[in-house]
């Protein structure tokens, strides 16, 4: 294999050895499988391609400063994707068989783990969908569950900690109020991408969505959590409506290490003024600091814009809180809580 240069790549496709799957069929699930043909085969008719029946996670392994490998808090995602297939009424593997196929998705790629210092890891991309025949409307009774993986750079191609800039999201919900937005489904995200479109070609990096029932209120940004510093406290949205960030409730836990008090609330639009530092957070991003947030406002004689200005570079307590939570990923600080699961090289 040719050396790659970890340090260009950004979060995209990037060919590996192969993925890890497994079938549930009649209530019974096969045994996992490892093939380097990437390319599914399934019935024209499989309930996928019509009611979307699917879920999905994300996370990622770290090569650390000590050469060994980790997961973070893969337990976690295991759990959220239970909850997402109980949303959907079909089947999902437990968590021990979620751990093993993410283990052995992350061994038979092994030669991708990108090198301690590159800025790079091994994301691993489990997917949960229908695969039988289905006219008629209703959940999947048969699934597929696929453990892909590729080894990614950061979201947007900027470096770590890179400040962006946000637009509202007026006129378009991510979610429904008692929908969907609390499970991760490719339904979800598929209802995003129009407004996402429309806020990329205005140059914006991330959209802001709001509560779907008032508009009043902050839900999430388009690809993670919203999190935002405030005199010395912590704050996120505490809504059904939003999808329970595995990077979220960590940086939660790093707040309180730091002393900060932490607040689960609801976050109204004119509180955007007060903010000191504001973040996404997810698997993906980690956490990128947000520069600006623009609300267009349409009235009747035109469309205003009202700006809120933050630093142009990440705020100091957000950069402290992406260092401790990176370091904790990377080995070079203590995991005093337990979140990193060490991966065994396949020679082993």
């Amino acid at each position: 294999m040719e050396p790659i240069d970890y340090s260009k790549r950004t979060f995209n496709f990037y060919p590996t050895n192969g993925i890890v799957f497994a079938k549930c069929i009649d209530g019974r699930w096969t045994k996992p499988e490892f093939t380097n043909d990437f390319n599914l085969t399934l019935h024209c008719f499989a309930g996928v391609f019509h009611y979307a029946p699917s879920c999905f996670e994300g996370l990622k392994a770290y090569r650390g400063a000590d050469d060994r490998v980790r997961l973070f808090r893969p337990d976690e995602n295991a759990k959220r994707l239970e909850s997402s297939a109980r949303y959907l009424d079909m089947p999902c593997p437990n968590m021990e068989m979620f751990i093993d196929m993410c283990v052995m998705c992350v061994q038979e790629n092994w030669e991708y783990i990108p090198p301690y210092g590159t800025g790079a890891s091994l994301y691993l991309r489990p997917v949960l969908f229908g695969i039988n025949p289905q006219l008629g409307i209703k959940s999947a009774n048969d699934v597929m569950f696929v453990v892909m993986a590729s080894a990614v750079g950061s979201y947007s191609g900027a470096k770590s900690l890179v400040p962006g800039t946000a637009v509202l999201s007026r006129n378009y919900d991510r979610a429904a109020t008692y929908g969907s937005g609390g499970y991760k489904l490719g339904a979800n995200y598929a209802q995003s991408l129009h407004a996402y479109n429309l806020a990329h070609r205005m140059g914006y990096r991330e959209l802001l969505f709001l509560d779907s029932a008032t508009h009043s209120h902050i839900e999430e940004f388009g690809t993670s959590n919203f999190f935002a510093i405030k005199h010395g406290c912590y704050v996120t949205p505490n809504s059904p409506s939003v999808l329970p960030s595995i990077t979220n409730k960590s940086l939660r836990k790093v707040a309180e290490e730091f002393g900060l008090k932490v607040e689960r609330r609801t976050i109204f639009i004119d509180e955007l003024e007060t903010f000191e530092e504001v973040n996404s957070c997810g698997t993906a991003v980690v956490i990128t600091p947000i520069c600006r947030i623009d609300d267009k406002v349409t009235l009747e004689s035109g469309t205003i814009t009202c700006e809120y200005k933050y630093p142009d570079v990440c705020g100091p307590i957000s950069e402290k809180l992406y260092h401790r939570l990176l370091g904790i990923q990377m080995g070079t600080e203590e995991d005093t809580y337990g979140w990193c699961m060490f991966v065994n090289s396949p020679k082993e």
